[in-house]
């Protein structure tokens, strides 16, 4: 069984998609820190002014895991987020059809930022046709000794689901300890993304943006496009 772990990101790029749409289950990862001006609380989107940042503005200390942060909600992020997406995409060839949900959810009173950033994953998988089922980290009892290693935390949930793969992203060698993956028994798959081109709207291509791009351009279309971008190698321990 392939397993995929992320941290949950709001309206997640291609890439985030292609790994899920490889495992067999996806875990959101959201006990870890929130790490500021990251991918966990905004994304950008395409405009005729070119590319722009929707950011989910949030109250968050320094260490605080993702599934508490707060969202600031005396701003009025929800209706200008969806604003700036019917003025970005209000011509493209599917916002009519995903127009009425995209309201439904930024109208949505949310206070903290784990819900946001997963429903809008979610709701977006969905749309793009990836039935992969997911689980939230901070929902599985894991070991003590799991929390304060990086790896050690991605082994135990592999090993709490059953998981003989592990779908690492591209740059998952960079601070893994392969040797334990290997230990318990598990094999790791490392993704390499190259960023596929499509179709967009205002002209000249513009890469790694939200997968709302893609979807609200393509539709139907959007999860065969995201695919053909990635690829997968093993990782094996280094020698000692």
């Amino acid at each position: 069984m392939k397993l995929a772990i992320h941290q949950p990101h709001y309206a997640p790029w291609l890439g985030y998609f292609a790994k899920w749409a490889t495992a067999d289950l996806f875990i959101f990862l959201d006990t870890v820190q929130y790490v500021k001006n990251g991918w966990q609380n905004r994304n950008r989107i395409k405009t005729p002014e070119g590319a722009r940042w929707l950011t989910v503005p949030v109250k968050a200390r320094l260490g605080t895991p993702i599934l508490d942060v707060t969202v600031d909600t005396s701003q009025p992020w929800g209706a200008r987020h969806f604003a700036m997406l019917e003025n970005a995409y209000g011509a493209a060839a599917c916002w009519g059809r995903y127009r009425d949900e995209l309201e439904a959810f930024y109208w949505t009173d949310w206070d903290r930022l784990s819900p946001v950033a997963v429903s809008s994953a979610r709701w977006l998988a969905g749309k793009l046709g990836i039935t992969t089922p997911t689980r939230l980290a901070s929902e599985m009892e894991l070991p003590d000794a799991a929390q304060g290693d990086a790896t050690a935390r991605l082994v135990a949930l592999c090993r709490a689901v059953g998981a003989d793969t592990y779908l690492a992203g591209q740059n998952g060698a960079l601070y893994m300890d392969v040797a334990q993956f290997a230990a318990a028994g598990i094999t790791v798959e490392t993704q390499q993304y190259e960023h596929p081109v499509y179709a967009q709207e205002h002209g000249e291509f513009v890469p790694f943006l939200s997968a709302l791009d893609l979807l609200l351009s393509h539709g139907d279309e959007a999860l065969g496009v995201l695919s053909r971008g990635s690829t997968w190698s093993p990782l094996t321990p280094e020698p000692k």
